[in-house]
């Protein structure tokens, strides 16, 4: 493993409405707004995370994932990244300090599935909202919605797996938590990690490239997820499935999409991952029972509604 990749930073997501897009956002989610650029951006962040923000929502004609980003510890793991991906053969745009507000720069490129990515290692710190950093209550009055604690992972679909886990294992420093297979051994999912976490990001094989399944957010506990499920039904807010749990990860979650149609999970729980493990492998006949671990069958909308 390579060091120097810490963490998901962030994640700009297309939005056809910016204030119905921001409504969900912080009212359902209960992300709090930071910010707004220029460009007619809004940055959001989770209660918990530090830095300045973790979603950017950019106005647009079609939904979608812009692209999502990772933290680096540092600027010299920044470089030693920029000059493994240049021998790796990775192309590579230069994105000035600034072109978000408050972050540093960035190092982005293309993944074999489609999907761009970036790396950076500056981003404005706020620590924790509504909380101090001494002697801090248990949680911050004033918080909306789902409460959020965090943004966790996205999960993409796309073409040409292996080449994009041979990416992120042999340059980037990922390991593979989870997987699942086809009785010939060709990899059809990819849970890959980053920490101790079930995943940082997920890759799922399908034929059109750099398509967005769902950006992800951590809450606490199953009546967390069960009350949840009131809001979105209280808000009219079209839902995927849920509230189960998930085989792969062992999650328990609940799947709904934001005014655009991008889809939106939170959840709680999963299993925990240390590099020393070996992959949990799911056999492809038992996909069902992998993804909706209560219902064992797959529900169509969650494998063909992408943004």
């Amino acid at each position: 493993m390579k060091k120097g990749v810490m963490r998901p930073g962030h994640v700009q997501i297309r939005v056809l409405d910016i204030d119905a897009a921001v409504k969900h956002y912080t009212e359902l989610l209960g992300l709090i707004e930071t910010d707004r650029d220029e460009q007619g951006r809004v940055y959001l962040k989770a209660w918990t995370e530090v830095d300045k923000f973790s979603v950017v929502l950019r106005p647009a004609d079609e939904p979608g994932m812009d692209f999502m980003g990772f933290k680096v510890v540092d600027e010299a793991s920044l470089q030693q990244l920029e000059r493994d991906l240049e021998a790796y053969g990775v192309e590579l745009e230069q994105v000035p300090a600034g072109d978000l507000k408050d972050c540093g720069r960035r190092v982005r490129f293309v993944s074999p599935s489609g999907h761009s990515f970036e790396l950076f290692c500056e981003k404005k710190y706020l620590g924790k909202w509504g909380v101090s950093e001494i002697n801090p209550e248990a949680w911050p009055r004033g918080l909306k919605g789902m409460k959020a604690l965090r943004f966790d992972h996205c999960l993409l679909y796309g073409p040409e797996l292996q080449a994009t886990y041979d990416l992120f294992v042999d340059v980037l420093g990922f390991y593979l938590a989870e997987q699942v297979l086809e009785p010939d051994g060709n990899r059809i999912a990819q849970f890959l990690t980053l920490s101790t976490k079930a995943h940082d990001v997920a890759f799922i094989h399908h034929e059109e490239k750099g398509m967005f399944h769902h950006a992800s957010f951590f809450l606490e506990t199953w009546e967390d997820i069960l009350r949840a499920a009131d809001l979105i039904t209280m808000t009219d807010t079209s839902i995927d499935i849920g509230p189960t749990r998930h085989g792969l990860t062992h999650g328990k979650t609940i799947y709904f999409f934001d005014s655009s149609g991008n889809r939106n999970e939170v959840f709680c729980g999963g299993d925990y991952i240390y590099p020393d493990h070996k992959p949990t492998t799911w056999q492809a006949e038992q996909l069902g029972k992998a993804i909706f671990y209560h219902d064992r069958q797959l529900n169509e909308r969650f494998l063909t509604v992408l943004t």
